[in-house]
């Protein structure tokens, strides 16, 4: 498997991926619109003897109240072929875009997902760093992590994702 940056030749690639990894084209739409606005901090994809089988996107967060030295990017979406679920290439696209993440300057990620999935990569519910998330989601849905250690000291607030986000379905 080869992870790597975007190119232009794979977009197309991408919608397909995210459109049938969540069975819906919300999720590739927003990719699109995070692309076109210039938030699309880090656009990374998984490929397998040359066919692109996963996507990860990072878009940078706003927070309304303190955020200490935070840079805070969220992650998401992460988009497997469902032929392929369940055989790492998630977690292995994860694992390296939180690499890439921080040398690009972010020392904190943040994001809604699966309780049970994220916390192996030492996410864990964004209020214990007193943050909550702009959308009425489940505590234990809206994670952070930080990069850096002590990032998020201090921080606490509303977390503001690009209004990209509003258009997923």
């Amino acid at each position: 498997m080869n992870i790597r940056r975007e190119t232009e030749n794979d977009l197309d690639e991408i919608r397909k991926v995210n459109t049938r990894a969540f069975k819906q084209g919300g999720e590739a739409r927003l990719v699109d619109l995070l692309r076109e606005s210039g938030d699309l901090s880090l656009s990374l994809v998984a490929e397998i003897d040359g066919k692109l089988v996963g996507h990860l996107a990072f878009s940078p967060v706003a927070v309304d109240g303190e955020t200490a030295e935070a840079v805070i990017a969220g992650a998401g979406p992460l988009s497997v072929s469902p032929e392929l679920q369940r055989k790492e290439i998630g977690s292995a696209l994860f694992i390296e875009g939180l690499k890439q993440i921080e040398k690009l300057g972010f020392n904190a990620v943040v994001l809604l997902g699966h309780a049970k999935y994220y916390p192996r990569f030492g996410f864990s519910p964004a209020s214990q760093h007193m943050l909550r998330c702009e959308y009425d989601v489940p505590d234990e849905a809206f994670m952070a992590k930080e990069l850096t250690p002590g990032a998020l000291e201090g921080a606490h607030g509303v977390v503001h994702y690009n209004d990209a986000f509003e258009e997923v379905e």
